[in-house]
């Protein structure tokens, strides 16, 4: 996938899962970022993995890694912005690092119907999943004025601008994320 870049948001702090990075928690033997990577590294040309504890352990993937320019963890449109500003390809698709399912031809489905949008956006059912989306780079602009703003909610700043949402409706399970101890126990 030449001229795209791939993002992985890694940046949170863990609130529901006890203050722990969740990309580095264990599943099924190797840490949820690895399961990531190895979904996300065949469909696309770069990935940067935007983080902000860890660093390190991080960078050992082979990966840019790239903290937030806004401090306080401010959320994934934070994680995004710092991303979007070294990322090289026109286009960028982010995946969370807590969903290690994601699908296998997500970019592909996701280009296909972007046209003159600024987003494709990924879809289950009546549920949009936000960080799961490809965009053109040229929205970090409108980001960055809505950040600046105050704005931190994902769908209020998307909401602004040409997205079309993509189903995946027969692979709804790929977009699970684990967000709690429990829930990654139970995979």
């Amino acid at each position: 996938m030449t001229g795209v870049s791939g993002i992985v948001l890694a940046g949170g702090q863990g609130r529901r899962m006890g203050g722990v990075d969740k990309g580095l928690q264990p599943l099924r033997g190797k840490p949820m970022i690895e399961w990531v990577l190895a979904r996300l590294a065949p469909q696309v040309a770069e990935i940067v993995v935007n983080a902000n504890q860890n660093l390190d352990t991080y960078r050992k993937y082979g990966h840019r890694v790239v903290p937030d320019e806004i401090g306080g963890f401010a959320g994934p449109l934070a994680g995004l912005h710092a991303s979007l500003k070294a990322v090289r390809g026109p286009l960028a698709v982010t995946v969370p690092c807590d969903s290690p399912f994601l699908p296998s031809d997500l970019v592909t489905r996701l280009q296909r119907s972007l046209g003159a949008n600024h987003l494709a956006v990924a879809k289950t059912g009546d549920q949009p999943h936000p960080v799961f989306a490809l965009m053109k780079r040229e929205v970090r602009e409108s980001l960055e004025a809505f950040l600046a703003s105050g704005g931190r909610k994902i769908d209020a700043w998307y909401a602004a601008l040409k997205v079309v949402e993509v189903s995946f409706d027969d692979e709804a399970d790929a977009f699970r994320n684990i967000n709690t101890l429990e829930e990654l126990g139970r995979e």
